[in-house]
C-alpha cells in the first residue's frame, strides 16, 4: 500500500506523471522494437506497442507546449549564476539554460507544423530542437564530470583529511552528489546518443539505431531520472523534523 500511496503522489506532479509516461513510452518502444525484429509470430503484438510508444511521445511533446514560463521563470532566476562560486560550472549552465530555453519555441513550432498549424517545414524545426536539445545534455555531461572531478579532488585532500573542518554528514553529502553527478552522466550520454540518432541523415549515427536500441537507451536514461528522484525525495523525508 506504501508504494502504490508514493506512485499515486508521485502521479500528482507533472514531473511525476512525465516520468512516467516517458519510462512507459520507451519501454514499449523497447519491447516491441524485439518482437518486431526477432519474434515474426508476435510481431502484431510488437506493432502495437511501437504505436503506443509513439501516441506517448506526442503525449509529451503536447504537454511540453506548456513549459516555457516554467523554464523562462528559471533562467531569469538563475540569471548569469552569480551565486555560483566556479566560473566554469556558472558559464556552462547559464549556455545549458539558453540551449533549454530555445529547444521549446522551436519544438513548439515543429509540432504545430505537423498538426497544419503552421505552414513551416517541421523536418528544419524538429532538427533544431533536437540540437538544442543535444547541446543542453552535452553541456550538462561537461557539467556533471566537473563536478565530479572538483568533488572527488576535495575529498582526496590532505587538507581536508586532516582537519575538522568537514563534519562527517558533509562528507556523506559530497559523496551522494558524486553519486548523484555519475548517475546524471550515464543518463545524458543514454539520451545523447538518441539525440544524435535523430539527427539528419550523416550526422555521426544519425538514422541507424533500429527502434529496440533507441527504447533500450530511452529505458535507461528514465529509470535512472526516476531512481535520483526517488533517492532525492528519501533524503528530503529523511531531513525533514
Amino acid at each position: 500500500m506504501a508504494s502504490l500511496s508514493g506512485l499515486a503522489s508521485a502521479l500528482e506532479s507533472y514531473r511525476g506523471r512525465d516520468r512516467l509516461i516517458r519510462t512507459v513510452g520507451y519501454c514499449c518502444q523497447l519491447v516491441g522494437g524485439v518482437l518486431v525484429e526477432q519474434c515474426p509470430a508476435r510481431s502484431e503484438v510488437g506493432t502495437r506497442l511501437l504505436a503506443l510508444s509513439s501516441q506517448l511521445s506526442h503525449c509529451r511533446t503536447i504537454l511540453r507546449l506548456f513549459d516555457d514560463l516554467a523554464m523562462f521563470m528559471y533562467t531569469k532566476q538563475y540569471g548569469l549564476g552569480a551565486e555560483e562560486d566556479d566560473v566554469f560550472v556558472r558559464c556552462v549552465s547559464v549556455l545549458s539554460n539558453l540551449a533549454d530555453q530555445l529547444y521549446y519555441p522551436c519544438e513548439h513550432i515543429a509540432w504545430a507544423a505537423d498538426a497544419k498549424v503552421l505552414h513551416v517545414d517541421s523536418a528544419w524545426w524538429w532538427s533544431l530542437s533536437t540540437a538544442l536539445w543535444g547541446l543542453s545534455l552535452l553541456l550538462g555531461i561537461a557539467r556533471s564530470l566537473w563536478m565530479v572531478l572538483k568533488l572527488r579532488k576535495k575529498l582526496r585532500s590532505p587538507m581536508e583529511a586532516f582537519t575538522s573542518q568537514l563534519p562527517p554528514s558533509k562528507w556523506r553529502a559530497m559523496e551522494a552528489q558524486i553519486q548523484s553527478e555519475v548517475l546524471t552522466v550515464l543518463s545524458n550520454l543514454a539520451d545523447l546518443a538518441n539525440a544524435v540518432h535523430w539527427l539528419p541523415p550523416g550526422v555521426l549515427w544519425a538514422g541507424r539505431f533500429p527502434p529496440w536500441l533507441v527504447g533500450l537507451l530511452g529505458t535507461v536514461s528514465s529509470l535512472l531520472s526516476v531512481y535520483q528522484a526517488v533517492r532525492a525525495g528519501g533524503r528530503a523525508n529523511a531531513t525533514t523534523p
